[in-house]
């Protein structure tokens, strides 16, 4: 499956891509109004800022208590309810009078919700996908995700304006239901991909299980830490330029998408075997040239070159999903999504912290000269030369 228009065609394709449109619009909107709702309450950028993300805390609890049910609940029952909850946990939040604290609990548990609903949309994708069309599937959700994104931030300080936060909270809550409908009645019943009662236990050995096999430790490394530390450098970008912050976002989502469409649609597996290091270092390489402090439009060029590399998730994802069997995918994938996450959240803070004693350049060129570093240091158990590990870990 190489064409776009194949992987519309194929059955359930559609309303996967619908429902998770929907509730990336709803986050977008929601997080956007409640984090002016929380400002407006408290005049605290803090808590402003943590109303907004500070539910990504969650996906840690998630990812180490709820991924065993991302294999052993059914997809279709499961993202539906998720969705519902999602909602209504969204809708609580526009209560008028409800205490921050409630605010923060509400995003707290959404947050949770979210690592194991990452893992069954991820899972129920490659299951529903051939092999070779997971990386193409992967990529349209990514594209649509940035294009989904720049629009609801859009809307959501248009509705903000006109309706209120509470407003926007509430259009946010309906977006969440409307979501819950495509995957009822758009997705088929599948059984569960594995057998077993969902636990924290089970959670815990299938995570150790999965991180026990070298091969996939070094996909999951490469696949958070050089991707986290260029998160940091992207927190930045409004100390290091305020007035042109927006512009230098836009042009990072630029780069992604070109990334996102070449790595997808015209690069062959073959190719793509080779290229998760030489992309994990493109994302990196361009950065370093802000220890120069450089001048807007080299800063510009710098960005737009840097996240084309961000392409290098689609083809390392392609490579865990070759080293994991078929019945632990939903949360082999669910795993990657979490990790990432926390280590975007945790690179945003250390990034801050070498700010806050240099400067946001030196601070952006420290992070990015990490992420060479270990790139490097991981390069050897990438190289595509490994096959005989990776399929002995295949099993396991």
């Amino acid at each position: 499956m190489r064409t776009y228009r194949g992987l519309f065609r194929a059955p359930e394709f559609t309303p996967l891509f619908l429902t998770s449109a929907g509730q990336i619009t709803a986050q977008t909107v929601s997080g956007l109004a409640l984090g002016t709702l929380v400002y407006t309450a408290t005049g605290s950028p803090l808590l402003a800022s943590l109303a907004m993300f500070g539910s990504a805390l969650g996906q840690v609890i998630g990812a180490t208590t709820l991924l065993s049910a991302a294999d052993r609940l059914p997809p279709r029952v499961t993202l539906t309810g998720l969705a519902v909850v999602s909602g209504l946990g969204i809708a609580a939040q526009a209560i008028p009078g409800l205490p921050i604290w409630v605010i923060f609990g509400i995003s707290l548990v959404l947050g949770t919700l979210a690592a194991l609903g990452g893992g069954v949309r991820y899972g129920l994708l490659n299951e529903i996908l051939e092999r070779d069309g997971y990386l193409l599937g992967r990529s349209v959700l990514n594209i649509s995700a940035g294009i989904v994104q720049i629009c609801g931030f859009a809307a959501g300080g248009l509705l903000i304006t006109a309706l209120s936060p509470r407003g926007a909270l509430l259009t946010g809550a309906v977006s969440y239901l409307a979501s819950a409908a495509v995957a009822r009645f758009g997705l088929s019943h599948r059984p569960p991909r594995a057998t077993g009662r969902p636990s924290a236990i089970v959670t815990w050995r299938t995570n150790v299980r999965l991180w026990s096999s070298k091969p996939r430790r070094n996909v999951y490394l490469a696949l958070w830490v050089p991707n986290g530390l260029i998160v940091g450098c992207e927190s930045l970008y409004v100390p290091y330029s305020p007035r042109h912050a927006g512009l230098l976002f836009a042009c990072g989502a630029v780069g992604m998408l070109v990334g996102d469409v070449w790595a997808g649609r015209f690069v062959s597996r073959r190719w793509r075997e080779r290229l998760g290091v030489p992309l994990c270092l493109l994302l990196a390489v361009p950065y370093l040239i802000f220890a120069l402090d450089p001048p807007l439009p080299l800063a510009i060029a710098a960005v737009t070159v840097a996240t084309v590399g961000y392409s290098a998730g689609l083809v390392l994802q392609e490579r865990l999903m070759d080293l994991t069997p078929d019945e632990l995918s939903g949360q082999a994938l669910g795993l990657h999504s979490s990790g990432m996450i926390t280590m975007q959240g945790l690179s945003a803070a250390l990034a801050g912290a070498v700010a806050q004693y240099t400067t946001a350049s030196t601070a952006m060129a420290v992070m990015a000269a990490a992420s060479v570093v270990v790139t490097l240091i991981l390069a050897p158990g990438l190289r595509p030369g490994h096959a005989k590990a990776e399929q002995a870990a295949r099993p396991s």
